[in-house]
């Protein structure tokens, strides 16, 4: 079981590929067969680790948050070709707990956010989407390579495909470039320096592109793309700002959307979940492989030993047990843990 999870959920090979290769092996194991094992191994066994990893995460000080589609196929209500949505939470890169989780559910909807955040009290780092504006507690902070993106799109292209020197999109490119050049140099510092460097630092690039963006927007342009960029970074300077408040939180949301990269591989070879059940057990196994990754496990091993001993724990009785199978367990085995010093591929008997 551990190696069917391991295959589709960090490998990327659907069930389907995996029936063939079973049955080249000489067993004859259907996809529908797999796919009722992941969704019972996630319900029974490995939920009760993904409901203390989200405890875990709104414990957090700066999360991460963003949400990706995914299609079902037999979600209630709804056409097959609609979209649902996984929504993903991931822990600031310098708080105690490293972890991501992946939730999925049928809208995009406000409630899903409300639901999702409920308890979470600290800075939260997404893109613009106004479901997260009406959250209690939650102080909002925007990703400044959305910003970045949108005066990307509205450089002008020659005929093959150059940038054309000169434009307004490239100079809105060029002040985020220079934050991020401040932020490269600021990585090293603590938490408190960097809050300090960045009100000697960044607040002047800051108040300089405010005042570029206020001057370009007086003039006009053809260049609708322009037009929307310099709408968005006006609109959202409040929370454009956040980061210089607390020197953990990020100026982007980049850290997030790598962690949801390995789903959106996946997603180009599965295609969809075939039930809202499917699709909750695949949140459910893709927090813990990513979780996992974030804490420098072996996928294989650990799910291995998720697998062997969470049937027989008493978790219920006795959550403290639960503990130990944590990804961040100092008591994981040491098959749980990736080799720091790997043999040569050459075989040695």
């Amino acid at each position: 079981m551990a190696g069917i999870l391991y295959k589709k959920y960090d490998m990327g090979i659907p069930l389907a590929r995996q029936e063939r290769d079973w049955y080249r092996l000489g067993l004859c194991l259907y996809r529908s067969t797999m796919a009722n094992w992941v969704i019972r191994c996630s319900e029974e066994y490995l939920l009760p680790i993904y409901e203390r990893i989200h405890q875990e995460l709104l414990g957090c000080g700066i999360l991460h948050g963003d949400e990706t589609r995914i299609q079902c196929s037999r979600e209630p209500g709804k056409k097959a070709s609609s979209e649902s949505f996984m929504w993903v939470i991931r822990s600031g890169r310098e708080e105690a707990v490293q972890a991501v989780l992946f939730h999925y559910a049928r809208s995009r909807a406000r409630k899903e956010a409300e639901k999702l955040y409920r308890g979470f009290h600290g800075y939260l780092v997404t893109d613009a989407y106004t479901g997260y504006d009406t959250l209690e507690g939650i102080c909002r902070a925007l990703c400044w390579s959305h910003v970045r993106r949108y005066y990307i799109d509205s450089i002008p292209l020659d005929s093959r495909g150059k940038e054309i020197s000169g434009s307004k999109g490239a100079e809105g490119r060029e002040w985020c470039d220079r934050l991020f050049q401040i932020e490269k140099k600021l990585k090293v510092l603590p938490s408190e320096k960097r809050q300090q460097k960045r009100q000697e630092l960044s607040r002047p690039v800051l108040e300089g592109f405010w005042a570029w963006a206020e001057e370009t927007s007086a003039k006009y342009t053809a260049n609708e793309s322009l037009k929307t960029a310099l709408t968005y970074t006006r609109n959202q300077r409040k929370y454009l700002e956040t980061f210089l408040e607390d020197g953990r939180i990020p100026i982007s949301n980049n850290d997030c959307e790598t962690s949801i990269r390995p789903f959106a591989n996946g997603r180009k070879a599965w295609l969809f979940a075939d039930s809202p059940a499917g699709a909750r057990a695949s949140g459910i196994v893709y927090t813990l492989v990513e979780t996992a990754k974030l804490n420098h496990l072996d996928v294989f091993g650990y799910l291995c030993y998720l697998l062997e001993g969470l049937p027989d724990l008493d978790h219920r009785n006795h959550p403290e047990l639960l503990e130990a199978y944590l990804p961040w367990s100092e008591t994981l085995p040491e098959s749980c843990r990736l080799r720091e010093h790997r043999t040569n591929k050459k075989c040695v008997f």
